[in-house]
């Protein structure tokens, strides 16, 4: 019986173990691009963020490395998808602010990406 019941634990361990590292597997990396970005302005993390800026953004990397600056700031959820035909990313949920005491949402959305030298580059806000 106990056999049966260390089987049974070992085959919903690795079901778990496996689904989370197929989902990661599956992601796209302009999603990823886009998710690093966001996280990385958020914790105002300039070296981070130099990394997944695009080259038409790289003027602007010390005012998005200041964007949150001085401010509390976090993404408690965040959903993105790839959508391949306009190369954007489209991102559900919101960046949790608070800047003397007062809470703020600010809503995420949708974000040109381009492919540079094999990798994805967050590129600013899709228009």
């Amino acid at each position: 019986m106990q056999k049966i019941m260390l089987i049974g634990l070992l085959i919903v361990v690795l079901t778990a173990c496996g689904g989370n590292a197929a989902q990661t597997a599956n992601q796209h990396p302009a999603v990823t691009a886009a998710e690093s970005y966001l996280r990385a302005k958020v914790a105002a993390d300039k070296e981070a963020l130099r990394g997944w800026l695009c080259a038409d953004m790289e003027a602007d990397l010390d005012r998005e490395a200041l964007s949150f600056s001085g401010v509390e700031a976090s993404i408690p959820q965040m959903t993105c998808t790839f959508d391949a035909a306009n190369n954007t990313v489209a991102c559900d949920g919101a960046i949790a602010a608070v800047y003397n005491g007062e809470s703020r949402e600010i809503p995420l959305g949708v974000y040109q990406v381009v492919e540079e030298d094999g990798v994805w580059k967050w590129c600013g806000e899709a228009g």
